[in-house]
């Protein structure tokens, strides 16, 4: 541990000298990705400026080969790593220029999912990561202005970072190149390159920022679902931050198995799939949040940038702040301060185990994320919002293009408002406490959060008779649905006959979210009740639907056949009501073999590609719980073993850690490793010697 502790301060020091000696100023590059080899070439051009004395000069490359390396136009000699270009002669202080051209093939950060025309190459470089298919910083305090061209057939569309300038035919067959300019310097972490059969959608917002719009070609029907409120959201952010839009132009891309959420890549983020929605499935999972979350980071994270992730809260914390801050825009304060009730919940119960604070590079995903964000609510709220606004414009506009710290932004809170930044910083920042009963304040000022914290304080020292008065008045009043939700997880703890009243209430209030806690809570449904129920069929949610469907195939065996009926044409959200579908044919069809056997053929091809892998998981997940392991399912466990998205990597090898534990599944592993490609007998080894 203290040799890795010491390679890594040594490192530090060597990027800490260097961005004080040298100065990388502007990138040029080409690049041309092969998706059949998965591999990378490009030619670069970096200017730089040497301001003091140093012995080498250090470009960021993983595992890449390099050629034509010149300095200032000359041949020079040079070292390769493996992970970093060494230049160590032909330079001189003042202006300088290397150039040259490079091979890798990238084991992560340059991604390439699908064949065909449904081929997408993409990047994720958050963090230190874009070194590994463009030889640049991992250091985010060396900003550049990054110029790049990419070359790719004519049938696709190419996006990187910056404004579009133009396209041409190369001399290199059917392939376009296409040209992209950056005006003002980033943080490498945030290039980015996104390469698929897009379609796209522009509009204009009040200030003039040109809004894109992507969308793969088979979606073209979802563009006001998926993208709804974008640009309502980006001119609330606008006028909330203070400061203009920095970058000129705003693209969103929606890409199949995305690693993450989205990733805010200067003026282009990338966004998963499973974001691209209809009407009905905005109801059950949008992009609004992640949309206001990854535009927010332009400002915060891109405009200025922390200096180390220490203070990555500088980031994560106000992202989240304010992208809550643009949805209480679009749904309202109730929405805004129950998020922060939820939030904070959360944050009280993790804090039990969670005992590493805010400004720690080990901070959680939560601390930086939510706990950032209670931070500057509360922040926001000592100090009131015209301080709070002000003290923002000034940080933004000081440190813009450059890289910060937290000390420095709360000396401009400090200067803003004669807060005492040093006990919030010591409550908020450097402590790991959440202590609910210290924040209450801050929510009780919104009458359904109240509300909802009276109903938890008090329902217990009722009676049955005053508990359900308070729960029916509650139910037919106007209060937030949230509110109406706890209601009907309430109105468990009274008779049958009370809670059924209840239950009927909660079905006429129309209210999407409600209704669907009445299908979750109510399993067992009575006779008098199931022509209401059924309602639940129809709802503008596709879970809704799946829950209610599989409610009354448990409750009403004589329905079994309509149901299966009624839903065979059924997608949903990620297929989800597909799966719900082919699940009730496979039990059901005990008399109907044809039918189970087709019903298990058609599942088998929902755990495959070209399916996203959210649909992959759960078509599998599906086989697993019903104890159905074909060999294909074998298979694909594999192959999803292997995959680049970890959530999904992880969900395979956990199943088939399990799965080979049985004695006839092992055989059937072992069965398979003559009968499946080279790179899945290899895997399939690695699980048999790994659980002898």
């Amino acid at each position: 541990m203290n040799r890795i502790l010491l390679f890594l301060f040594i490192s530090l020091s060597v990027y800490s000298q260097q961005t004080k000696k040298v100065d990388f100023k502007v990138c040029r590059a080409i690049v041309s990705p092969n998706h059949i080899d998965e591999t990378i070439t490009g030619e670069v051009v970096y200017e730089f400026e040497v301001k003091s004395k140093i012995d080498t000069i250090r470009i960021d490359a993983i595992a890449m080969v390099f050629t034509n390396v010149l300095l200032n136009g000359n041949e020079v000699d040079f070292k390769n790593s493996g992970k970093e270009l060494l230049l160590f002669e032909g330079y001189k202080k003042g202006t300088n220029m290397v150039s040259f051209r490079y091979t890798a093939k990238p084991k992560q950060t340059l991604y390439f999912s699908g064949e065909g025309e449904d081929l997408q190459i993409w990047t994720q470089g958050q963090g230190k990561n874009t070194s590994y298919w463009l030889p640049s910083f991992d250091d985010v305090n060396e900003k550049v202005i990054f110029n790049l061209s990419a070359s790719f057939r004519n049938d696709f569309e190419v996006i990187l970072n910056g404004k579009f300038l133009a396209k041409n035919y190369n001399s290199k067959g059917n392939l376009i190149q296409w040209d992209y300019s950056m005006e003002k310097p980033m943080s490498s972490y945030l290039v980015m390159m996104a390469i698929g059969r897009f379609i796209k959608q522009t509009e204009i917002t009040k200030q003039g920022t040109v809004l894109e719009f992507y969308l793969d070609r088979k979606d073209a029907d979802k563009f006001e679902s998926t993208y709804r409120y974008s640009k309502r959201m980006f001119e609330f952010l606008e006028d909330e931050i203070g400061v203009k839009y920095p970058w000129g132009v705003y693209k969103q891309i929606p890409v199949r198995d995305f690693l993450y959420a989205g990733m805010e890549n200067t003026t282009s983020t990338i966004f998963s799939q499973d974001f691209v929605v209809d009407s009905i499935s905005f109801n059950d999972k949008n992009y609004v949040n992640v949309n206001a979350h990854e535009l927010a980071h332009q400002w915060f994270g891109n405009l200025i940038t922390a200096k180390e992730s220490k203070h990555h809260w500088l980031h994560e914390g106000f992202a989240t702040y304010y992208a809550l801050l643009a949805e209480k825009e679009v749904f309202g304060e109730d929405y805004f301060y129950n998020e922060l009730y939820e939030s904070a919940q959360i944050l009280e119960q993790a804090s039990k185990q969670d005992t590493i604070p805010i400004l720690s590079p080990k901070a959680s995903s939560l601390t930086f994320y939510k706990k950032g964000a209670w931070a500057l609510h509360v922040l926001r709220s000592d100090i009131g919002t015209t301080k709070f606004k002000k003290a923002i414009q000034c940080y933004l506009n000081k440190y813009e293009y450059e890289n910060v710290d937290t000390d420095e932004f709360l000396k401009i809170i400090r200067k803003a408002s004669r807060y005492d930044i040093k006990k919030f910083k010591k409550n908020w920042l450097e402590s790991s406490e959440f202590n609910f009963n210290a924040i209450e304040n801050y929510l009780v000022i919104n009458q359904s959060v109240n509300q909802l914290l009276e109903f938890n304080r008090t329902n217990r020292q009722l009676s049955e008779e005053e508990l359900f008065e308070k729960l029916k008045k509650g139910i037919l009043s106007d209060l937030y649905y949230n509110v109406k939700q706890e209601i009907v997880f309430q109105s468990q703890n009274l008779s049958e006959e009370h809670k059924m009243e209840i239950m009927l209430l909660a079905m006429e209030t129309n209210d999407t979210k409600v209704r669907q806690t009445v299908a979750e809570v109510l399993k067992v449904i009575p006779i008098n009740f199931k022509a209401k129920f059924e309602t639940l069929l129809n709802d503008n949610s596709y879970i809704t639907r799946e829950i209610a469907l599989f409610r009354l195939w448990t409750n009403f065996k004589e329905d079994r056949e309509s149901l299966i009926a009624l839903s065979k044409d059924w997608i949903g959200t990620n297929y989800n009501l597909k799966i719900a579908n082919l699940t009730l044919k496979i039990v059901g069809s005990n008399d109907n073999l044809e039918r189970r056997q087709n019903a298990i053929a058609e599942l088998e091809i929902y755990t495959k590609l070209p399916y996203e892998s959210s649909v992959r998981e759960a078509a599998l997940q599906t086989f697993i719980e019903l104890g159905i392991i074909t060999d294909s399912v074998l298979e694909e466990l594999i192959e999803a073993s292997i995959h680049h998205k970890w959530q999904f990597v992880k969900f395979a090898k956990d199943n088939i850690r399990k799965l080979i534990s049985n004695d006839d599944i092992r055989q059937n592993f072992i069965r398979l490793q003559s009968e499946t490609s080279r790179k899945v007998t290899e895997r399939i080894n690695y699980f048999l010697k790994e659980t002898k």
